[in-house]
């Protein structure tokens, strides 16, 4: 892939002296705030977000979508598959999604709506979908990241990636087939989407690449960010560069390793993904409510400076990894200590589940929760929260916390304006 760096500085070059190639993203990044939600669970599979989608299987060892696909009949996964798309997300819920105030949605997609020559046993049909979110963006004006979520060998071993267990993606250098399979599918995106940027203004090549796997992984990741900007925002395999935005994610490393990667005036149209949960780690669970917003809070300063656009692209009001499944099917929780090696916090009850378990306390929080990350997140370029719907864990939900008045209507509404003091 070194060729699409010389092919980027050789072209960038010249771009930058010349007017006639400015740079115009579909929409006002830098200067209007992105404020958003993802749509978690619809074209890859999450256990948490659908639970009833996996116990309906009757096997407990369908944890993620490719023992989905290969514990069961093709037949019978299918079925269930095609009823999940046509449900979970529908133009109801963008019109709902664009009603809230809300201006984009970030969709999370697998290699394998693409690609399945590695005899994988996903199931196809995801594309046809795709299709029917552009075109509701398109009609509700809402702008819609297509964020690749699964790369083949899994990026990070996460059960969101479609396969759960250990992680290859890199293992194999940037010239290792997995890595060379993701870049063929970025550049089937980038080239579906080239003359559509008024709709979907971005594309993040990958979405949390394992970075704490150390530095051959980093290596790797940060030369795939290099050869994305490439396939992305110069699609045509000519000079004719896109006006693309290019959204890499962090890889889990602080925001300042980052520091000079991607930069303008080298590179133009290059957005920072991180995603802040504070709920992943014993420390974390053990944290006090107040600690969880003074956490968040003192983001700010990071989040302003960047030199990068920076878009919060996952983050959630939950304080607690409560939800089931969160940590995986068959797994239980840090906070109540049904996770393995973990110690107990206290009760989930009330904590999860349906909003009318929740306590006009908990909701408060909630909504102390939620603000103090808005506005700490549009301290940078903005948010979208993970994520819109989920079957059992309204803490996670968007659309709930519509419903039940932890999250305004008004995204821009405050209740608690000086949560950060």
């Amino acid at each position: 892939m070194a060729r699409y760096l010389r092919t980027i500085h050789a072209v960038f070059g010249l771009s930058l002296i010349s007017s006639a190639v400015a740079f115009t993203p579909g929409f006002a990044y830098g200067s209007t705030k992105v404020r958003g939600v993802n749509l978690g669970g619809w074209l890859v599979l999450e256990p948490w977000i659908t639970p009833s989608l996996f116990d309906n299987t009757g096997n407990a060892n369908i944890v993620d979508e490719w023992t989905f696909g290969s514990l069961q009949s093709k037949a019978t996964a299918t079925a269930a598959l095609t009823t999940h798309w046509n449900t979970w997300i529908t133009e109801s819920d963008f019109a709902a999604i664009a009603a809230a105030g809300l201006n984009h949605v970030r969709l999370p997609i697998g290699y394998w709506a693409w690609d399945v020559s590695g005899g994988e046993p996903y199931i196809q049909g995801q594309l046809a979908y795709l299709t029917k979110a552009v075109t509701w963006a398109g009609n509700h004006g809402l702008k819609l990241i297509v964020d690749l979520h699964g790369a083949p060998g899994s990026q990070n071993g996460f059960d969101n990636s479609g396969h759960r267990g250990a992680a290859t993606w890199a293992n194999g250098g940037s010239g290792g087939s997995d890595v060379q399979r993701t870049n063929a599918v970025i550049m089937k995106i980038a080239d579906m989407f080239k003359d559509n940027t008024a709709v979907v203004p971005v594309i993040a090549p990958l979405n949390e690449p394992a970075g704490f796997d150390g530095d051959n992984w980093l290596a790797v990741i940060k030369q795939y960010w290099f050869d994305s900007f490439g396939n992305i925002r110069f699609p045509f395999g000519t000079s004719q560069q896109s006006n693309t935005v290019v959204l890499i994610h962090d890889a889990f490393q602080p925001l300042s390793f980052w520091n000079g990667v991607l930069t303008f005036p080298s590179f133009e149209g290059v957005a920072m993904d991180t995603h802040i949960y504070t709920i992943f780690s014993q420390e974390e669970e053990e944290m006090s409510m107040s600690d969880h917003i003074q956490t968040v809070c003192a983001k700010q300063g990071e989040l302003s400076s960047f030199d990068l656009w920076v878009i919060v692209g996952e983050w959630t009001p939950a304080h607690t990894d409560c939800a089931k499944y969160l940590n995986g099917r068959g797994s239980g929780a840090r906070f109540d200590g049904s996770l393995s090696g973990s110690t107990r916090v206290g009760s989930c009850t009330g904590l999860t589940g349906k909003a009318s378990s929740f306590s006009s306390s908990y909701k408060t929080f909630l909504r102390q929760f939620w603000e103090a990350q808005v506005i700490s997140y549009e301290k940078g370029q903005g948010w979208i929260q993970w994520t819109w719907k989920a079957e059992a864990a309204d803490e996670w939900s968007y659309q709930a916390g519509l419903a039940n008045g932890w999250i305004p209507k008004d995204p821009t509404s405050r209740m608690f304006p000086n949560i950060c003091g």
